[in-house]
């Protein structure tokens, strides 16, 4: 038995499975997350499925698995932007919260999360390194540790609403909000 191809002719990658996943995790929810409906997105048989996992509870693990290596390339590249001026490193890391690449999987973890401890303690973890870099963001820009950590949780949840407000699709228009939030944030 050989793996299916997707329909540019290509053999569907782990990747590929996984993109699909978060794809209906984002749209519909975890109860929605089946082999059927799975092999259905992608046009492909259940056998293409299992060449690639033993079952749903293996591709979940490997959704978490997924999750948690794109949270560690967010961490590198936060490490990365960390000597530019705070308000651009700021804006960065909201950019990057909705940006295509992002926000089906940041939207399909977080409504995962809700039901399901091990997710939710893998969303608890990535939340916490952002939110740090966010706090040192605050304190670079001059605000003191306690001032720096009530603006660092108040940009972290509102960059979390508009994640949760941009729909099906990101808004191009969250840009802009983004970037009067932040000159409201770093204001004295």
């Amino acid at each position: 038995m050989t793996p299916a191809q997707n329909p540019s002719g290509n053999r569907l990658t782990i990747d590929d499975w996984l993109q699909a996943g978060y794809a209906i995790l984002a749209e519909d929810g975890i109860k929605t997350l089946k082999i059927e409906r799975l092999c259905a997105r992608l046009k492909v048989t259940k056998g293409s499925f299992y060449w690639h996992f033993d079952g749903m509870p293996s591709y979940r693990a490997a959704l978490v698995e997924g999750w948690r290596n794109l949270r560690d390339e967010d961490r590198s590249q936060i490490e990365a932007i960390g000597e530019l001026p705070p308000r651009e490193r700021l804006a960065q890391m909201m950019t990057s919260l909705v940006s295509p690449r992002h926000w089906t999987l940041e939207r399909a973890m977080r409504e995962w999360a809700r039901s399901d401890d091990t997710v939710a303690d893998s969303v608890r973890a990535a939340d916490r390194r952002v939110l740090a870099a966010v706090r040192t963001a605050f304190e670079d820009a001059g605000f003191d540790p306690d001032e720096a950590d009530l603006r660092a949780n108040a940009t972290f949840a509102v960059g979390i609403g508009f994640l949760h407000l941009s729909g099906r699709v990101p808004d191009p228009g969250q840009a802009a909000q983004s970037e009067r939030f932040l000159d409201l944030m770093l204001a004295r």
